[in-house]
């Protein structure tokens, strides 16, 4: 008999609707006991797995696009993304890592072919600036930094955080003591100069002097082995990149920044050598090389060339050994 009065399963609408009085109630209700509130948060992580399940699926069935598209529509229509990302340090830790695959899942959902999370997002910014400030939480910093990753798919959310005073405070992000969270704001840090290539064209051109300068002395100048070698690899994809080629023109032309990559080649680290290398063929490789630094490489000709001499991989690399040899030939033809 009991199964005639089995509860009927709750649609994605209503779980959502569930959640967000859940997520309201925890947000706002401050003055219940410890013991009641652990009850409530038991009983909203309940809720979260069960949106989890519905669009990752689990190991009994795959997820249906028809109750994913519901999730998602009701999600955004009533503003559940802001209370969940909002109330995320009140969660327990289990809670926390479904809302982060939520989060990232809801980025991709399309509902009637329209990406709705981008929709939303652009007419809620600010949630990109609470998502970067939980950086400075190490309770939080890498669940927001996930969920930040996947909100800057989308172009035009990337822009904005490029755009913001944000990116500034990204060199100090990487250089954090904590190695785990140092490393997940550097790799927000690479989506951010990597993934949308006319955006970040614009931006690097509209804030050249500042950024370079920064990356300079924050980054490639750091005490720190890691970021050192990030930075530098980084710098190498940023620069060989076709879509900032002026900005590479203009990199390679400055002095400053020609004596930073020789000073690059010069640490005990041979991967650290490898990654300022592909960085400072540029320099060699420009055809209108400025006076000045035409002369330094000249008068550091047979250092040069002594060091690239030795400079090998641990594994053959066709490109590597052409690129080495054309430096080679053409620092030596200089005069």
């Amino acid at each position: 008999m009991k199964g005639l009065f089995k509860s009927k399963p709750r649609t994605p609408p209503e779980l959502v609707r569930l959640t967000r009085e859940h997520l309201i109630n925890v947000d706002l209700n401050t003055s219940i006991s410890d013991a009641k509130r652990e009850e409530k948060l038991a009983e909203l992580g309940k809720l979260i797995r069960d949106l989890k399940i519905i669009l990752y699926g689990n190991s009994e069935s795959e997820p249906i696009p028809d109750a994913c598209a519901q999730l998602t529509q009701e999600f955004f229509k009533g503003n559940t993304l802001r209370l969940l990302i909002v109330c995320l340090p009140k969660l327990n830790l289990e809670a926390r890592k479904d809302a982060t695959q939520i989060v990232a899942n809801l980025q991709r959902q399309q509902v009637q072919s329209r990406l709705i999370a981008s929709e939303y997002l652009e007419s809620n910014k600010d949630l990109m600036d609470i998502l970067i400030g939980g950086y400075d939480n190490m309770d939080i910093a890498l669940h927001y930094g996930s969920m930040l990753r996947e909100c800057i798919r989308h172009q035009s959310i990337a822009r904005y955080v490029l755009e913001s005073q944000h990116m500034n405070k990204f060199f100090d992000y990487i250089q954090l003591p904590n190695f785990d969270i140092a490393s997940d704001a550097f790799a927000t840090f690479k989506e951010l100069l990597t993934r949308h290539k006319s955006t970040v064209a614009d931006f690097l051109t509209k804030n050249y002097d500042w950024f370079f300068a920064a990356y300079n002395t924050k980054l490639l100048e750091s005490d720190n082995y890691i970021t050192i070698r990030q930075a530098s690899k980084l710098l190498g994809d940023i620069l060989l990149d076709r879509s900032n080629s002026s900005i590479m023109l203009r990199y390679v032309s400055t002095l400053d920044n020609l004596m930073i990559l020789m000073n690059l080649l010069r640490k005990s680290s041979k991967n650290i050598q490898i990654e300022a290398f592909h960085v400072f063929k540029l320099f060699v490789a420009n055809e209108n090389r400025p006076p000045e630094i035409e002369n330094i490489l000249i008068k550091n000709r047979s250092k040069l060339l002594r060091l690239f001499s030795d400079l090998k991989l641990d594994k053959d690399d066709e490109q590597f050994q052409t690129d080495k040899g054309q430096v080679i030939k053409v620092i030596e033809e200089m005069e």
